[in-house]
C-alpha cells in the first residue's frame, strides 16, 4: 500500500482578495505561515517517508515547515503546479467576472468545458496531477508521502482517483492547510480523508474563496 498525505498550501494575501493566483509565485500571508506550522504540528508525529510540492513558494514553504520535523528534504514536481489561469492571472474575481461573464460563468457551472484564455483545462492538470499519483503508487510500496499542491490540482486529483469526472471539481472543498489522506492498494485508490482542519483549530472554516 501506498498512503498518500495530500494537503495544501497556507493562505495568501490573494486569497484574501479574492485574485486568481494560477502559476503567479505568491506568497504566504502571516496568517498562511502560522496555518503551515499548525499543519506541521499536526502532522509531527504521523510517519513521513518522502516530502514532495509544486515549486511554487506558497506550496514548498508549507511543504518544507512540515519536512523539517522530520528532517526530510522537499522535492519540487512541476506537474503539481497550480492551474494555469492564463490572462486571468493577478485578476480580481468580480473583474473577471465583469470581463469574461460567459466563461466566467462556464467555469463555476461547467469547469470542464473552460479553458481560460490563455491557460489550462482541468484536463491538463488532471493528466499531468495523475502521472505524477501513478508514479507515487508504483515506485513508493509500503511509503507514507507528504504532497503540498493547491486547490484546483488536489480537486481534480481527488475528483480523478474517486472516479469523478472534471465536471464534478466543485463538489470538492480544499481550505488552506487542509489535510487529505488517499491511500493505494492492490489497484484501487481510497479516499480515507478528506479537506481535515481540525489541526487548525476548527472542523469546518465556512471560508468560500473567490479565487484559486
Amino acid at each position: 500500500m501506498v498512503r498518500i498525505i495530500l494537503v495544501r498550501h497556507g493562505e495568501t494575501n490573494w486569497n484574501l482578495q479574492g485574485r486568481y493566483q494560477g502559476q503567479e509565485d505568491t506568497r504566504l500571508s502571516e496568517k498562511g505561515f502560522a496555518q503551515a506550522e499548525l499543519l506541521a504540528q499536526g502532522l509531527k508525529n504521523v510517519h513521513l517517508d518522502l516530502c514532495f510540492s509544486s515549486p511554487l513558494k506558497r506550496a514548498f514553504l508549507t511543504c518544507k515547515a512540515c519536512a523539517a520535523l522530520h528532517q526530510l528534504p522537499v522535492t519540487a514536481d512541476e506537474r503539481l503546479t497550480e492551474i494555469n489561469h492564463g490572462t486571468w492571472e493577478g485578476e480580481l474575481a468580480c473583474d473577471i467576472e465583469a470581463r469574461y461573464p460567459e466563461e466566467f460563468k462556464a467555469w463555476h457551472t461547467a469547469p470542464h468545458t473552460v479553458k481560460m484564455p490563455g491557460g489550462e483545462t482541468l484536463e491538463d492538470v488532471r493528466k499531468r496531477t495523475r502521472e505524477v499519483f501513478d508514479e507515487f503508487a508504483q515506485k513508493y510500496e509500503g511509503k507514507t508521502l507528504l504532497v503540498a499542491a493547491h486547490d484546483a490540482v488536489n480537486k481534480a486529483i481527488i475528483c480523478d482517483l474517486l472516479g469523478l469526472d472534471m465536471s464534478r471539481f466543485w463538489h470538492i472543498k480544499q481550505d488552506n492547510c487542509c489535510i487529505n489522506v488517499l491511500e493505494y492498494n492492490e489497484g484501487i485508490w481510497r479516499a480515507v480523508l478528506l479537506n481535515c482542519t481540525t489541526h487548525l483549530g476548527y472542523l469546518f472554516s465556512g471560508t468560500e474563496q473567490a479565487g484559486l
